[in-house]
Order: structure tokens, then C-alpha cells, then sequence
């Protein structure tokens, strides 16, 4: 019967470790329909991923308009939690939150607690203030300088990273890393003059460029790649494949375009679902 063939399918994929490719119309769990929502950790201070509209307050970006949109497929609704970025793999464990999508890169570590579904490619890269141009041509010239960045993200292992083999490797003095409170913090310490340069996602550079003119200017290209995901619960496998399932279906009907073209940021599209990197069929 065909019922039983896709069944069996399915079940030959998952144990094969790619569980999502079979449950694109896999149902909700029974807590997320009878709660009748989906509660999503989100902070609101990283655009245009996410943010509030300075006029009207409105919770705005690409993981809201996402995750909207993936909500609307899953025949559920969003309610958005507003919660520290310290506190949302915590939140997600003790289910306060029932996923993550906050602009999360999708890391090894992460993946003891967590699967993500990932949904953005995206990169470390630097910036500096629009009047330092000439003093950073190039991306060696913060070798030596004081560049800060979110401690709570992977920014600052990766600038490391990237300063042991670009500036110490050659000779030069390594970057400073300077933890911020988040990148607002950074880029407000770079406006003061008390840092040298910032680094953010590749993804949100040319943003805060147009919002804040003639403030801040790209120093070179992104100097990592990575993916950022939704995360969910390692314990919760129905609601991953759910909401990968979904996601699918947002990327074949050209809504996932066009919310990454609204925001401008249509170069960090993925071609292809994955979890934890791995393509879903």
C-alpha cells in the first residue's frame, strides 16, 4: 500500500541519520497543538535578522518574517519570547522556549543540547568607522588593534582563529579581541573611539551601513563561514523535522526569497535544507 511503502521509506532514511527527509508533512507534536502556538526564543537587537521598528515598536526582521511563515505552513502560530542570548539554550532544556531563532550560528558544541535546522549561510566580517577608512584598507590592518565583538557569539574563537593565521603567522602582532555586551555594544564602543574595529555577521553589515549613513564602512569580505539554524531541542526530533519540513515547503513556493530580499540580504540564501549541516533530501 502506499502508505506503508512511504512509511517504510521514511523509516530506512531516519536510520540512516537524516530524519527530516522523510517528515516533510510530518504533524506537529500533540504539546505544540494543543498549546496552539509555538514559542520561539528570540532578541530583538541583531538587524536585520531581528529588531523593533524604532517608530512603532513592531517586532520586525528575516527570523520573524520566517518564522511567521514556517508557523503559517505548520497550521500554528508564533509567540515570540524575548529572552538573553546567555539564557536561550537553557530556556530550550528546561522548555520555557520550545525552539530558538535569533540569528544562532549552528555549532559543534551546541549540538549536544540541540539539532538545528539550518536556514542562513553567513560569516564573520569585519567593520570600522566610516572616517578610519584609509587607516583599514585591508583586513591585516586590524593586526595589532583592538576589534570588538559579542563574547556570547562565536566571533571571537573565529577572529582568533583567523589573527593566528593572518597576522601572528606572518610576523605581525595578533588582533585584540574585546568582548562586548553584544554587537549594539560593539558598535557603540567603535562610534566612542574606544575600539579600532567591530566584527558582526556579513549578513547585517550592509544594513546598519544604510540605517546609520556614513558611520561605519566593510573592511574586506567575510572571513569564516557558517550557518546559523533554528534550534530545537535534542529530545524534541518530531518538532525538528516539522519545522524542516515546513521550511521546504517555504523554499519551494519563493517565500524564503523574498523575505531574504526584503531585507537585502539575498546573497546568504542556502540551496537546500539541512540539520546540523547536513543536506535533507
Amino acid at each position: 500500500m502506499p502508505i506503508r511503502t512511504s512509511a517504510a521509506i521514511a523509516t530506512l532514511i531516519l536510520s540512516a541519520g537524516l530524519a527530516a527527509t522523510a517528515a516533510q508533512a510530518q504533524a506537529l507534536p500533540s504539546k505544540i497543538k494543543e498549546a496552539g502556538k509555538l514559542v520561539v526564543a528570540n532578541q530583538p537587537n541583531y538587524p536585520p535578522m531581528e529588531f523593533r521598528d524604532p517608530a512603532t515598536n513592531t517586532l520586525m526582521g528575516v527570523d520573524i518574517d520566517l518564522g511567521e511563515a514556517i508557523a503559517k505552513e505548520l497550521g500554528t502560530k508564533v509567540e515570540w519570547s524575548t529572552v538573553g542570548f546567555e539564557q536561550m539554550m537553557p530556556s530550550l532544556q528546561t522548555g520555557r522556549v520550545d525552539v530558538i531563532m535569533s540569528g544562532m550560528t549552528d555549532l559543534p558544541a551546541r549540538r549536544d543540547t540541540a539539532d538545528f535546522v539550518n536556514y542562513l549561510k553567513s560569516g564573520a566580517q569585519f567593520f570600522t568607522q566610516a572616517s578610519r577608512a584609509a587607516e583599514f584598507k585591508e583586513q591585516t590592518d586590524f593586526c595589532g588593534k583592538n576589534v570588538g565583538m559579542s563574547r556570547r557569539t562565536s566571533f571571537p574563537a573565529e577572529t582568533e582563529k583567523w589573527s593566528e593565521a593572518n597576522c601572528v603567522a606572518k610576523g605581525k602582532p595578533p588582533i585584540k579581541v574585546v568582548g562586548t555586551e553584544g554587537s549594539v555594544d560593539a558598535r557603540n564602543q567603535l562610534k566612542q573611539g574606544r575600539i579600532d574595529g567591530a566584527v558582526q555577521g556579513n549578513e547585517t553589515i550592509p544594513y546598519i551601513i544604510k540605517m546609520d549613513p556614513n558611520t561605519f564602512v566593510a573592511v574586506g569580505g567575510p572571513f569564516s563561514s557558517v550557518q546559523q539554524g533554528i534550534a530545537v531541542s535534542k529530545t524534541d526530533p518530531a518538532l525538528r523535522d516539522a519545522i524542516a519540513g515546513a521550511f521546504k515547503k517555504v523554499m519551494a513556493d519563493g517565500t524564503y526569497k523574498k523575505i531574504l530580499d526584503k531585507y537585502g540580504v539575498g546573497e546568504t540564501a542556502i540551496d537546500v535544507v539541512r540539520i546540523n549541516g547536513e543536506a535533507v533530501k
